[in-house]
């Protein structure tokens, strides 16, 4: 079912604040997808979802490659038979208060703060739809 990613309902924002581990789909240069598992953050408000990455993982490089429009992604969960998708369109930053946002963001979802990492970025994605059964 389609939903509004800005306005999720409550159940459907309760599974994306559970500690799941999702699935991160970007495209690679040839077109074919390049899925990885990842952690994801949820903000209906800002319409965005984030994920903390090392700024030369292929997911970083794959978003970069598709140029200043960003590229078109989706990221997944799953837990037995409830699922939720969200898609939109991704980019990379280094900035380091949006990444600072991440992982504040990723330690509250996730109940551990990661390393300290020089080399970190965030990939950010506008969304555009959410989908699933949550």
């Amino acid at each position: 079912m389609a939903l509004d990613p800005r306005s999720p309902a409550p159940g459907y924002l309760d599974f994306w604040r559970a500690h799941h581990l999702c699935t991160l789909t970007t495209p690679r240069p040839d077109g074919t997808p390049h899925v990885v598992p990842v952690g994801v953050t949820y903000d209906p408000e800002a319409g965005l979802a984030r994920v903390i990455a090392n700024t030369a993982s292929a997911k970083a490089r794959y978003v970069r490659a598709a140029g200043p429009g960003g590229a078109r992604v989706a990221v997944c969960q799953v837990d037995r038979r409830t699922w939720a998708t969200l898609e939109g369109v991704a980019t990379v930053s280094d900035d380091p208060e949006r990444v600072a946002e991440a992982v504040r963001r990723y330690t509250e979802r996730y109940g551990r703060t990661p390393a300290p990492n020089p080399d970190r970025i965030v990939i950010e994605i506008a969304l555009t739809r959410a989908m699933g059964n949550a």
